[in-house]
């Protein structure tokens, strides 16, 4: 009973994590990007002040992987996000059942628990603008957030994610 309940909180604090999907161009050089930049008309989804912690943390995790931000870039970053509600699916079954002299029947009843948990899916392009807008790197995250949360917390949150999000750059082929 008691590994039991360890499964179930081992389970519940996975599911709750960031999932992150990458993928890329096999035939791109990445040792070729050195500088970057925001394409300036991007509609992230994002409020104003979330953008800002959004840029601030992308541009913190870049700068330690030796990029820089320039205005005359090796490649333009666009950054795109949308609220998601997944609906909760679980249920609890409660049913009764019997048989005897060749007739069987019975009753089911499901009955919902918990509510749709929200979560934001974000996508980040790598785009070579100078070779007819390429993309050439994408990830797409999808992880729970509360949208209630302190500005510390959404800094906090917004750096967590940045910093999983870019495991995945530059791809180990």
């Amino acid at each position: 009973m008691r590994s039991l309940k360890f499964t179930l909180l081992f389970l519940l604090t996975v599911s709750c994590g960031t999932l992150v999907n990458y993928d890329y161009e096999k035939s791109t050089d990445f040792n070729q990007y050195r500088t970057y930049n925001y394409f300036d008309d991007m509609e992230t989804g994002l409020s104003q002040l979330d953008y800002k912690r959004m840029m601030r943390a992308i541009d913190a995790k870049l700068a330690t992987m030796g990029l820089i931000r320039s205005d005359n870039p090796d490649f333009f970053i666009d950054i795109q996000s949308e609220d998601v509600i997944n609906r909760n699916n679980s249920t609890v079954g409660v049913g009764a059942g019997g048989g005897g002299g060749g007739g069987f029947g019975g009753v089911s009843v499901g009955i919902p628990i918990g509510r749709g948990q929200s979560t934001r899916q974000i996508v980040i392009d790598f785009v070579d603008k100078s070779q007819d807008e390429k993309l050439f790197w994408q990830a797409i995250s999808e992880s729970s957030y509360k949208p209630n949360a302190s500005p510390e917390k959404r800094e906090e949150t917004f750096a967590k994610l940045v910093e999983k999000i870019f495991d995945g750059y530059p791809p180990k082929k």
